[in-house]
């Protein structure tokens, strides 16, 4: 099949303006690196978001979801087949204490318009850059709160585009991952339960959690947010910095002097400079702690 029968194929599922050809995914990703995608498709229902993981199934064409593009980095050689993103997937919900929202919604949305309920619960995700798609695959979470504190239950499509809810227990979720991720699923939207609080603290929490990202994180250039992991018994960030690597980087890319644990999109770099940045960091604090240091961060595409 050519990609010009995929846009063919796929203008009978969505609006043809919501497909776009050999579309360039650095506005899509909080790096803004990273090469071209073959076919780019936005649906704006669920169910037209069904349709297209089914087509993709079942003509075997490589299909990768997208979301708010904030864990992910997107080699220069881009992607093959069809990136989905979700974008156009941003409802949200509030009836009572329950929260329904959509996979695109950003999770920091969420924690606006809970708190602006007098919600408490979700304050933690107040400054969490990504959608709910993705928070959900990774079980995000950020001063002491994470998804799986809040989560009552999550619609997915498998990868052959059948809808399922999965339970808080069947969504397996532990520190940086979920069922999701292991078995492939797209999340189409998650229901939360929070409760009702006083409107001043959790104003006040917010703010306060607000500071504390803006005077510690590199916000004022691009970047994917923590790369690594926290290793058992240690601090990745604090590793990096023991490491004298602050500073140092390949081509545009450097680990952040104002927190060692992000690596920015300093200078126009590619998205090679910061994979090998990456890779630079990991061997360094292998080298003097013998700690391996897993990626938070998704890499994606052809180099």
């Amino acid at each position: 099949m050519t990609i010009e029968k995929w846009v063919s194929d796929l203008a009978q599922m969505v609006n043809p303006q919501n497909i776009k050809c050999n579309e360039s995914l650095k506005q899509y990703t909080m790096t803004k690196l990273g090469g071209n995608a073959d076919v780019f498709v936005m649906p704006e229902t669920e169910e037209e978001a069904a349709n297209i993981v089914k087509y993709a199934y079942e003509n075997n064409v490589p299909l990768l979801m997208l979301g708010n593009g904030s864990n992910m980095v997107v080699r220069d050689g881009g992607v093959r087949g069809i990136v989905i993103h979700f974008a156009k997937l941003d409802r949200i919900d509030i009836d009572g204490e329950m929260v329904i929202a959509q996979s695109g919604a950003l999770i920091k949305e969420v924690s606006k318009l809970a708190a602006a309920q007098a919600l408490t619960g979700f304050e933690f995700a107040c400054g969490i850059p990504g959608s709910i798609g993705g928070a959900m695959a990774m079980n995000a979470g950020a001063y002491g709160g994470e998804i799986k504190d809040v989560i009552v239950d999550c619609t997915v499509l498998t990868p052959t585009g059948e809808r399922i809810v999965l339970s808080k227990d069947e969504l397996e979720l532990a520190y940086r991952k979920s069922v999701i991720t292991k078995k492939g699923y797209y999340v189409l939207n998650a229901k939360f339960h929070l409760a009702k609080g006083d409107q001043e603290e959790i104003d006040a929490k917010i703010a306060d959690l607000t500071f504390q990202r803006e005077s510690k994180q590199p916000l004022e250039y691009p970047s994917a947010g923590s790369v690594f992991k926290r290793p058992p018994g240690y601090f990745a960030g604090k590793l990096i910095q023991d490491s004298q690597l602050q500073g140092k980087g390949v081509g545009g890319a450097e680990v952040s002097t104002k927190h060692a644990g992000f690596i920015i999109n300093k200078n126009n770099a590619t998205a090679t400079d910061y994979i090998e940045t990456i890779h630079m960091v990991q061997r360094v604090v292998k080298e003097k702690f013998n700690v391996d240091l897993e990626l938070e961060v998704k890499i994606v595409g052809e180099d």
